[in-house]
């Protein structure tokens, strides 16, 4: 399982890229068209905002797979292995609760907003909102898979800590 959530992470990579390429095109192109041939591209601002809101989700989704997260681990690492176990699993459930909040939320914005096109492009707003549905759902996984881990005994001391330190 760890090894097809890694390879939907590379996926989610590549269309992150793809997205912040479209954005420079469209921006850097709908600027040289405004000043150099007083027209433009008129979905230009309208997809860049879409794009950034969906590679901004789509991001979470890796750094919440890395541990990437801010997080504060001070506690937790003065804790023996029964107490950083317990404070994992109470962390866990609390992000599991927010997910499936955000989740729900996505849901019933995408089901509202299906009818709804945007004015620019004509797309339906529910398009907009969808990523939400694709991050709660995809986030959800992740951390029912960590905990289930955690709970089998089957993940190791050090991943009970569930923030990396890099060095800046």
């Amino acid at each position: 399982m760890g090894r097809i959530l890694d390879l939907y992470c590379a996926l989610l990579k590549g269309v992150i890229a793809l997205c912040l390429a479209v954005m420079v095109v469209l921006v850097f192109g709908n600027v040289v068209l405004r000043y150099g041939f007083n027209s433009g591209i008129k979905i230009s601002e309208e997809l860049s905002r879409w794009m950034l809101v969906w590679l901004t989700f789509l991001g979470a989704i890796v750094a919440v797979r890395e541990h990437s997260h801010l997080g504060v681990d001070t506690l937790v690492r003065m804790l023996g292995p029964l107490g950083k176990r317990i404070c994992f699993v109470i962390s866990y459930c609390l992000m599991l609760y927010a997910d499936w909040l955000l989740l729900a939320g996505s849901w019933r914005q995408t089901i509202i907003n299906i009818d709804d096109r945007a004015p620019a492009t004509g797309l339906s707003l529910g398009i907009f909102y969808f990523v939400g549905v694709i991050f709660g759902v995809s986030v959800g996984i992740m951390l029912l898979y960590d905990l289930f881990r955690v709970v089998s005994g089957q993940a190791s001391e050090s991943e009970l800590v569930a923030v990396k330190e890099e060095d800046i």
